[in-house]
């Protein structure tokens, strides 16, 4: 039986299912994912979701999730 701590949710991060602990902000997902903050942005379901959004945007099962990169460059 799954308690409070232990329960997972299905999502699609980048195209790929992942198993992913329940209640997770966005913020917290890419903290768990172990993604630098500082040079990415995300979609969240199709809708860009702002970095000041990130620790209230709640991921639900399903969700549809993109992470894309900046990178620099001439």
């Amino acid at each position: 039986m799954e308690t409070a701590e232990t329960k997972t949710i299905e999502v699609v991060v980048n195209g790929a299912a992942r198993t992913i602990p329940a209640g997770l902000s966005i913020g917290h997902l890419l903290e768990w994912l172990k993604i630098d903050v500082s040079r990415v942005a995300v979609e969240l379901n199709g809708q860009i979701v702002r970095q000041p959004e990130w620790p209230v945007a709640a991921v639900h099962e399903g969700a549809r999730i993109e992470v894309v990169w900046f990178v620099g460059g001439g």
